[in-house]
């Protein structure tokens, strides 16, 4: 097979990194010539996590727009967006990519629009139930759009849309751990009922709250937790966990690298409603609470909650009820071997495999196509 040549654009968020690196890590696998260029928004996330997973990339002075849209502030932003279209085709005239692939975020809107204006075949992949403002904008000049809910012909050309799911990191799918050795790792009891809670790699303040005003409750229950705190929360919560005394049955951490034990031991798990963790409940086939964050664009976290509720593959808390009813409902459901069982089947139906294999025979299409 010929050495094929991409650019991968966005970031921002791990939701976006996450499915960026697990299609490159496809394209690999089918052709592993492939030259594969990614390009992120300078400070962001993507420059430290893309680099980790092996690949090269390269910042833009990009940002998003401020709400209101009217700010004066978001003339920079134009400016900015400008600015970095212009290095994207410098860069594009020297890599020569067959094939623009955006996820979303800042850079990506310029990437692909650079791309477009220069005549290379575009690929959106979106990861939530309620589009972003920026793939909704790219829409017309993109080739193909994958998606991970049905539906989506709302947003989008229906005859460009191809139903493919979110990719998520492959090591959760080829994870061999028993209970036994998941249970050790984190020093628990394979045999109890146990709840995961994550709230992300920097945490949620409600999902914390929430577990902090029960902690005599969770102390008392006959199940066993396992909280991730995030980073951002680790030393408020040490001390508040300091002054009550920390009951046994309550791991605590701000961190979990061994995501696949994690998700191994658990019984249910209580996460916000982000598109790549509801992908991996899914695949996983893992019962969940969700609390969709109130903070993010178009309260997408709400439509994608609701997409597995409707299906009865979800329980959904709203974020202002989280504190008085997430941890009693959480105790109450993971002592439910018949609902744990009935969700799990549930999410396990919406589940979508192999997502970054089949988009990246989408971008191979595209290639040979245009060669």
């Amino acid at each position: 097979m010929t050495e094929k040549r991409f650019i991968i654009s966005g970031g921002g968020t791990g939701g976006h990194i996450f499915p960026a690196i697990s299609i490159a890590n496809a394209l690999r696998r089918l052709n592993p010539d492939a030259k594969i260029l990614f390009i992120g928004a300078e400070g962001r996330m993507e420059m430290t996590r893309i680099p980790a997973a092996g690949y090269e990339i390269i910042g833009l002075p990009v940002q998003g727009l401020l709400r209101p849209l009217w700010k004066p502030e978001n003339l920079r932003v134009l400016w900015k967006f400008m600015k970095s279209k212009h290095k994207v085709k410098k860069i594009i005239s020297e890599f020569k990519p067959e094939v623009a692939i955006g996820v979303g975020g800042y850079a990506s809107s310029a990437t692909l629009n650079a791309a477009h204006e220069l005549g290379i075949p575009c690929l959106i992949q979106e990861q939530n139930s309620f589009a972003g403002l920026t793939n909704k904008s790219l829409a017309k000049k993109a080739q193909k759009i994958c998606v991970a809910y049905e539906g989506m012909e709302r947003f989008f050309p229906k005859d460009k849309i191809l139903l493919t799911g979110n990719p998520v990191r492959q090591s959760l799918l080829s994870n061999k751990t028993s209970k036994e050795e998941a249970a050790a790792a984190f020093g628990l009891n394979p045999n109890i009922p146990t709840i995961l809670l994550i709230g992300g790699s920097l945490g949620a303040k409600t999902l914390n709250e929430s577990v902090l005003l029960n902690v005599q409750r969770i102390a008392t229950a006959p199940i066993q937790f396992i909280w991730q705190t995030g980073s951002y929360y680790k030393i408020t919560i040490q001390q508040e966990l300091d002054k009550i005394s920390k009951p046994d049955n309550l791991y605590v951490t701000d961190f979990i690298s061994k995501m696949d034990h994690a998700y191994k031991l658990a019984d249910l798990v209580i996460s916000r409603a982000g598109a790549s963790s509801i992908s991996e409940l899914c695949l996983l086939g893992k019962p969940s609470i969700l609390v969709p964050s109130p903070n993010v664009a178009e309260d997408h976290q709400t439509h994608n909650a609701m997409a597995l509720v409707n299906k009865q593959a979800a329980i959904l808390v709203r974020d202002a009820e989280a504190k008085e009813k997430l941890i009693p409902l959480a105790i109450e459901t993971v002592t439910n071997r018949t609902l744990l069982d009935s969700l799990g089947q549930n999410a396990l139906k919406m589940a979508l495999p192999d997502s970054a294999e089949i988009i990246a025979k989408e971008v191979i299409k595209l290639a040979d196509k245009n060669n």
